[in-house]
């Protein structure tokens, strides 16, 4: 039975028809995806590496694939846009492999459309995971998210710090919620600014948005953006609310949050 190849933009909410199949997926590498992948019986996950990062967090989830028996591979940055499953597979290049996605034949520096068809024999079904806690922190009255899928209603007009990337996708998502401001990763931000991209839909709706170097800050930890981050990109809204390109994310949020209270 031919194995289904599957192209989306996020794996945050994958169909069922994920089950088997190999994903090509817009989302970063880091536990918090994976764990989303390996839950929905993907048998080829194909991540973002999201430039890597503060502590190798853009493919963190590599190796906790791999104790599942999951195959996982990560695109460079470099190569193509995070959060854009089309472009990553016409244009990515593989970073990173896990071990069950190296003994399918898949080598660091192979173009993704090559590396799905080796993960189409990878080993399935895998060890589901066990059930992960998503949780939301407030960190002086900042709510803190590893993922901006888990906004609420109740976000709006609130500060938030996500540990998602920025991209065209993030900002679509994220910006019908109307937060007084928003913190993201920058992924890289890499090719095209891929990882970024989404502050400008924020932007256009009014809704102040920054991310933070993917170097200061654990991408998938939405703490670590608030706590760690240093802001690389900041829009045009985010900009008259004070913050700066270069300063201390926890600073300039907690700035923000103290006039809302």
């Amino acid at each position: 039975m031919p194995v289904t190849v599957l192209l989306l933009d996020s794996v945050t909410k994958l169909p069922p028809e994920a089950d088997g199949a190999v994903v090509v997926g817009g989302s970063h590498g880091a536990v918090y995806a994976a764990h989303l992948s390996a839950k929905a019986g993907v048998r080829g996950a194909v991540h973002h590496d999201a430039g890597i990062g503060l502590d190798e967090a853009g493919v963190s989830g590599l190796p906790y694939a791999e104790k599942l028996g999951m195959a996982m591979i990560a695109l460079a940055t470099e190569s193509c846009r995070i959060g854009d499953a089309q472009d990553q597979f016409a244009r990515g290049i593989v970073s990173r492999a896990n071990a069950q996605a190296i003994a399918c034949g898949v080598t660091v520096g192979m173009p993704c459309k090559d590396a799905v068809e080796r993960l189409k024999n990878a080993p399935w079904p895998h060890t589901l995971p066990p059930p992960k806690q998503e949780e939301r922190f407030i960190v002086d009255n900042i709510v803190c998210l590893d993922s901006a899928s888990l906004l609420v209603p109740e976000d709006r007009d609130r500060v938030l710090a996500t540990g998602s990337h920025a991209a065209l996708i993030s900002g679509h998502t994220t910006a019908p919620f109307k937060p007084r401001l928003i913190l993201f990763n920058d992924g890289g931000p890499g090719i095209d600014r891929g990882g970024v991209l989404g502050l400008d839909v924020l932007d256009s709706q009014g809704v102040a948005g920054a991310a933070v170097a993917a170097r200061s800050a654990r991408i998938g930890d939405g703490r670590s953006t608030l706590q760690d981050g240093t802001l690389s990109t900041v829009n045009e809204t985010a900009y008259r609310l004070g913050l700066r390109v270069g300063s201390p994310a926890l600073a300039l949020a907690r700035a923000v949050a103290e006039k809302i209270s």
